[in-house]
């Protein structure tokens, strides 16, 4: 695909990646070809994260393989957790909640402090929808830690339970995919509206596909929208342009593709791996 051209710096917070050795299923797309997408599409440096294991609950070596293949490459890496909670509004998820409890896959304190003080890792990623949502205890960790969390909230994990598990906390959260994934446009206005309650609330703009909860968002709170591409599920070049073809200013623009992002992760800010 031939580069796609345009005059801003960008930073991508959204993009799963998959060591070359990872196992089968859906096709996997490697550091070097993720790499190579990224530079076509005009994106400098971008945020990775192991991509979600279908039976494996176990993240200790996806996270590590993603923070090997970083290495040398202009990715930062978070580090995926779990937890024994669901994330679900119903009435039968809050009575398994009652009786959750840690497992041995589960992700514990000692962890996140461990992947905290590693230089490896500078946050972390939550998909309450597939991996469960942290108990108190490692809340907690995070809290102490300081560092950034993007959450995959959406009709699994709706930005409702994300504001009373994690928003009166003092945890920086990023929602990916405006809360809203996959393609949930009411959920996506219900996480923009978060925003004007929670200061340490973001919002990412991978696979939105809507104009307006987009433009919403960066007209009400431009300094709260970061650019994430979603790749390799979604091309970066085709993320890109949903950006560009809003009918935003250049300075909304560039707030949302690089200057909100290195604020809050700071390593996204070089150029240099």
């Amino acid at each position: 695909m031939l580069e796609l051209e345009h005059r801003f710096r960008v930073v991508d917070v959204h993009a799963t990646l998959s060591p070359e050795d990872a196992p089968g299923g859906e096709s996997v797309v490697g550091p070097d070809q993720l790499e190579r997408e990224m530079h076509q599409a005009g994106i400098v440096r971008s945020l990775v994260f192991p991509r979600t294991q279908e039976a494996a609950t176990d993240y200790v070596a996806a996270n590590n393989g993603v923070a090997r293949k970083s290495v040398e490459r202009p990715f930062v890496a978070f580090a995926r957790l779990t937890g024994p909670r669901d994330p679900g509004t119903a009435a039968t998820s809050k009575l398994r909640n009652l009786a959750a409890r840690r497992r041995d896959h589960h992700t514990d304190p000692e962890t996140v402090e461990q992947y905290a003080y590693d230089d490896r890792f500078h946050g972390f990623v939550l998909d309450p929808g597939s991996d469960g949502l942290p108990d108190d205890a490692v809340l907690d960790a995070l809290e102490d830690v300081d560092l950034p969390v993007v959450v995959q909230a959406g009709a699994a994990c709706p930005p409702s339970v994300v504001e009373t598990a994690l928003l009166d906390r003092e945890v920086t959260v990023v929602l990916a995919g405006f809360g809203g994934y996959p393609l949930q446009r009411d959920l996506m206005h219900d996480a923009v509206s978060l925003l004007d309650d929670h200061d340490d609330c973001y919002l990412d703009t991978s696979h939105v596909r809507f104009r307006d909860p987009l433009e919403r968002a960066l007209m009400e709170h431009p300094d709260r929208v970061l650019f994430g591409s979603g790749a390799p599920t979604a091309h970066p070049n085709v993320a890109i342009m949903e950006v560009l073809t809003l009918d935003v200013s250049e300075d909304k623009m560039r707030r949302a593709f690089s200057k909100n992002a290195t604020r809050i992760v700071p390593e996204l800010a070089s150029d240099h791996a």
